[in-house]
């Protein structure tokens, strides 16, 4: 059993005998239908999108929505985000009505109308507080709690070390640190030099997950070799690509370099996805809208599919998209 499945018993029980690989929470991006085709390709551990505590509390259609999952979804892990105590505890505790696995609290969200009001990477700029609201979520649950945040908010203010501290002495059971600061401009590469500093400070017994810049099976290996961590998360590397999980795994595991997936299983993937869309929006017109985002990222690479792209972006209806899929299938085979 690797040392990963030892530490990993103090989250829910949840062992693993091999690294395991999470799927990061995406607003927008991590709905069902996408968990469930990444868990189909050996993602260990999927969460929701992440939900506003005042959305739940308020009892809001769309953030509760976010809460609901299927048992094929274990280990689920819910994400919570807000700048205050009572309504993070009222909202951990709603969530905690569905059973997740995992209730995790987003310090980690750059997007300006979310840091701006002291929520997700916000919050680095008042790290009591970050540490107070931990601790009442912590204390006002069962299920276990971890966080995900950056290595602080910004080049003068790397905290990452403390934070780890302070947040494992009030309770979470798992830390996932992005290498990156509130205000790292998009585009500059993580640093994991700070993350590896809390796998090794000898204060720290939780699993330190790391992320950023984790995008195929050889930077996943380097990461893990460099800096000890006890787990990956994947995000936007992901997009279009939830073979992402099934490449890394046979990696690590054997130093395998799996194959790219053929234009065949491309398809059968891509209908599967839409297909689950539908089930769970209940629209046909918006499920085949949302799916307009990922026609480019599944067939990435694939020398003349703008001209598919061009018609899937237009059509409306699942009827279309498929048959234009089958279009895609016979051209790729030559």
């Amino acid at each position: 059993m690797s040392i990963f499945a030892v530490v990993m018993k103090k989250i829910a029980n949840i062992e693993f005998d091999h690294v395991p690989l999470l799927l990061a929470p995406m607003e927008g991006v991590t709905d069902p239908p996408f968990r469930h085709v990444c868990k189909e390709f050996g993602a260990d551990i999927v969460y929701s999108e992440f939900i506003s505590s005042d959305g739940l509390i308020r009892d809001a259609v769309k953030s509760v929505r976010k809460l609901g999952f299927v048992e094929g979804e274990r280990p689920f892990g819910v994400q919570i985000f807000g700048n205050s105590i009572d309504p993070m505890v009222e909202a951990a505790r709603y969530a905690e009505r569905y059973d997740p696995d995992i209730i995790d609290i987003n310090f980690g969200c750059p997007v300006k109308k979310v840091a701006s009001k002291g929520a997700g990477s916000g919050i680095l700029n008042d790290i009591p507080k970050m540490v107070a609201i931990t601790e009442a979520v912590v204390k006002a649950v069962k299920k276990p709690v971890t966080v995900k945040t950056r290595l602080g908010y910004d080049s003068d203010h790397k905290e990452i070390v403390d934070i780890a501290e302070r947040l494992q002495d009030v309770g979470i059971q798992a830390l996932t640190i992005h290498g990156r600061l509130r205000t790292t401009k998009w585009g500059e590469p993580a640093d994991w030099t700070l993350i590896g500093e809390v796998k090794n400070n000898p204060r720290m017994h939780i699993p330190i997950i790391g992320n950023g810049d984790v995008v195929d099976g050889p930077s996943a290996k380097y990461f893990l070799d460099n800096f000890g961590v006890d787990g990956l998360m994947i995000g936007r590397a992901t997009y279009g690509n939830p073979w992402i999980f099934r490449e890394i795994h046979a990696f690590l595991q054997n130093g395998e370099i799996v194959s790219a997936p053929d234009v065949n299983e491309r398809v059968r993937v891509s209908k599967s996805h839409l297909s689950d869309s539908l089930n769970y929006k209940n629209d046909e017109f918006y499920a085949v809208m949302e799916m307009r985002k990922h026609w480019g990222l599944y067939f990435k690479g694939f020398v003349n599919f703008k001209q598919f792209k061009m018609r899937l972006m237009e059509v409306k209806t699942i009827e279309e998209v498929f048959a234009i899929l089958d279009e895609v299938a016979l051209y790729y085979k030559g």
